[in-house]
């Protein structure tokens, strides 16, 4: 995927990542590069993580937003603003910038953003951040950002498509290198937009070039990875918005020239598989993180064999997760290990239908979890929403042939989560 990095017009230099280094002295934290023990035996490997959850904004954002805002040269009028578009982690860390640097800010995001994330933007920028919820997704926020930006004539701070900002989060594989006492062979980044990736993959081809660098995409928002498999930059219709900090319709266009030249392979992750792991970090290691943050984590299962008996990095890029969202990642985990079904149900017109369901079509240790009439006017002949949680994954393919032989007619609906959405 990629070529020599000495052939590359899009590299960062290090010159300009030591300075923006240099400019975060003081602003953010130096986060640890620890070595997970219950990761590095799960995977036979070496297995290290970089903690940018443990940052100041509690994500890597605030370097790139610090940077950029810093060496942007102020104009003369005493008013001055700026305006930028964001999930959340990016917003929290404009949010601070502006906070530290005494300028105004205009945030916009999605309106579904997770309310934690909302409350800590307006916490970090205080008195000189006004937040706007606007939008579905991040494209739909960036666009209304725009808008307000240009008819302000204010500076717009963008997440990832701008050098600056590049410069910022490569400071991430500077301090990888210089806290690692080992030769790293593998490292995993997550992608949205690509700055992170843009960024620590320059530093790496140039001071590591033996390291493979791995991006990590959720399977539902893969635009980096469709446009470098089709060699051309292009914006997806639409994205499961789930990993909200990596769900972004289109690249960038430097991220995207940079991580097609430098990248050596891109995965991408089921959503469910990173909210099962997002629950194992928890209970396993106590480890609160995003679904953004476990992407990498996640993509250690695709990269099993090769990563054994080797040192590995995973960047942890944030845990700015919202309680709320808990059941919602509790239910997507069981969903993807097999456990949880769901079925519209058509019952027979018959006296003890639903007793012959029970009784015979689930097993004793089968459990309904969910049961509702959809026409509920109407339930003798009505469709029936019927949740079943298993022991063993396989268990399903026993109820799917013991509906059919009991003439039960049956729609199966897990992945088809926009459905599921409005029931569940």
């Amino acid at each position: 995927m990629h070529k020599d990095v000495a052939s590359l017009d899009t590299v960062v230099s290090l010159e300009n990542v030591e300075k923006a280094a240099k400019n975060l002295k003081g602003v953010i934290y130096k986060t640890p590069l620890l070595k997970n023990l219950w990761l590095s035996q799960t995977y036979n490997a070496d297995i290290h993580l970089k903690r940018e959850d443990l940052q100041v904004v509690r994500s890597y954002k605030i370097r790139g937003a610090y940077n950029k805002m810093c060496t942007l040269q102020r104009p003369e009028q005493s008013e001055w603003e700026i305006v930028c578009s964001s999930a959340g982690n990016h917003a929290q860390g404009v949010a601070y910038a502006c906070q530290l640097l005494g300028i105004k800010g205009y945030i916009f995001m999605p309106a579904n953003t997770p309310a934690q994330k909302v409350s800590k933007v307006r916490l970090f920028g205080k008195d000189m951040v006004e937040v706007i919820l606007t939008g579905n997704t991040y494209d739909d926020t960036y666009k209304a950002a725009r808008e307000l930006c240009d008819s302000r004539g204010s500076t717009f701070i963008h997440p990832f498509d701008d050098l600056a900002i590049i410069e910022g989060q490569a400071t991430v594989g500077l301090e990888v290198l210089k806290s690692a006492d080992f030769n790293i062979d593998y490292l995993f980044m997550p992608i949205g937009g690509g700055g992170l990736a843009s960024g620590v993959s320059s530093v790496f081809k140039q001071l590591s070039p033996h390291t493979k660098l791995i991006g990590v995409q959720p399977l539902g928002a893969p635009s980096m990875y469709k446009s470098i498999k089709e060699q051309k930059r292009q914006a997806l219709e639409t994205i499961e918005s789930f990993v909200d900090g990596a769900a972004v319709k289109c690249p960038g266009e430097l991220t995207f020239e940079i991580c097609r030249e430098l990248l050596d392979d891109i995965v991408l992750v089921p959503e469910g598989q990173v909210c099962e792991d997002l629950l194992k970090m928890y209970n396993e290691e106590g480890i609160v993180l995003e679904p953004a943050g476990t992407l990498t984590i996640s993509a250690l299962k695709s990269y099993a064999h090769e990563i054994e008996g080797k040192k590995v990095v995973c960047v942890i890029s944030g845990s700015n997760n919202d309680i709320t969202r808990m059941e919602d990642i509790k239910e997507r985990a069981m969903q993807h290990q097999g456990l949880k079904h769901y079925f519209m149900v058509t019952f027979n017109q018959k006296p003890g239908a639903l007793r012959a369901f029970v009784n015979r079509v689930l097993h004793p240790d089968d459990d309904i979890i969910h049961f509702q009439y959809i026409k509920k006017n109407n339930k003798e002949k009505g469709p029936v929403f019927v949740g079943i949680e298993v022991k063993q994954p396989h268990d399903v393919e026993n109820i799917k042939y013991r509906m059919a032989e009991e003439g039960f007619a049956y729609e199966y609906l897990n992945g088809k989560q926009d459905f599921l959405n409005l029931l569940v």
